[in-house]
């Protein structure tokens, strides 16, 4: 019986997990000759041309630095979250996920009017005295917007983790003479480092591949490797190389989890 309940999730994976997969990788290292499909890694080739070597550490960069900011506003609010002496957290939990409800590109067209050249902060700024400052169609839009659509994404894996710390592990180091920096240096930081694993790789892994917020937010002007992803198999049909551009991302992603999977796994044993 058990076995007949997972086939619909078999199929569901073989469908739209495994076949997609092949798809990309027989795209990316096969191409269209006048003698048919033959073997090339053409397409990776061109990967190689410094215009898109440029875009992939653009995006790269783009994407740590919008985790690591997502880290820094998400871990103390984690934190702040998680208190036994904060009454009123499943109100201040509500508000950090009624936005995810919402639509990603409704959300991120929201902050078009919130950035342009008319919208609140430059009309807050005129009122200040201040001039107005160009917002949109920069790196930092782009940051910004990526950072608020995956903030939740940090605070959520970080939450569910610290709110099951055992509070007599917390009361021992206080016992024991540490103060609140060494409680949250020495117990609170290691305890939660499967949280804060989980939340950088929930906003990392969709930050790196996004093409939406650089559409919108950046205007064109600063594309990003998703946004050539899509251009390839959209615009310009040439599904071999934006299925290399695919693969290499893919590839990338998966090193960048495998280190952040042994940096964890090397923090529990330094604990023990």
């Amino acid at each position: 019986m058990r076995r007949w309940l997972s086939y619909p999730y078999l199929v569901w994976m073989i469908m739209f997990i495994t076949v997609p997969l092949l798809l990309i990788v027989f795209y990316a290292f096969t191409k269209q000759t006048d003698g048919g499909i033959v073997f090339s890694l053409d397409h990776f080739r061109q990967i190689l041309d410094p215009l898109y070597l440029k875009v992939f550490l653009r995006s790269f960069k783009i994407a740590f630095i919008s985790m690591l900011i997502c880290l820094l506003i998400g871990y103390p609010v984690a934190l702040f979250l998680s208190s036994k002496d904060f009454s009123q957290k499943s109100t201040y939990l509500m508000l950090i996920v009624i936005p995810m409800w919402m639509n990603f590109l409704l959300r991120t067209y929201a902050w078009l009017t919130l950035l342009e050249n008319n919208g609140i902060f430059n009309k807050l700024l005129e009122f200040l005295g201040f001039g107005k400052v160009q917002f949109l169609y920069s790196e930092g839009a782009v940051i910004l917007g990526t950072v608020y659509n995956f903030l939740p994404f940090m605070i959520l894996p970080i939450y569910s983790v610290m709110v099951k710390i055992d509070e007599s592990v917390i009361s021992a180091a206080q016992d024991l003479g540490a103060n609140s920096f060494q409680v949250l240096l020495k117990v609170m930081i290691p305890l939660s480092l499967p949280g804060v694993i989980s939340g950088i790789t929930m906003v990392f892994m969709p930050a790196v591949s996004t093409f939406v917020i650089s559409r919108l937010l950046g205007g064109g002007q600063f594309a990003l490797i998703g946004n050539i992803i899509e251009q390839q198999f959209l615009l310009t049909g040439n599904w071999g190389f934006g299925s290399a551009l695919s693969f290499v991302l893919m590839v990338l992603v998966i090193i960048s989890m495998f280190f952040m999977n042994a940096n964890e796994r090397n923090g529990k044993e330094s604990m023990l």
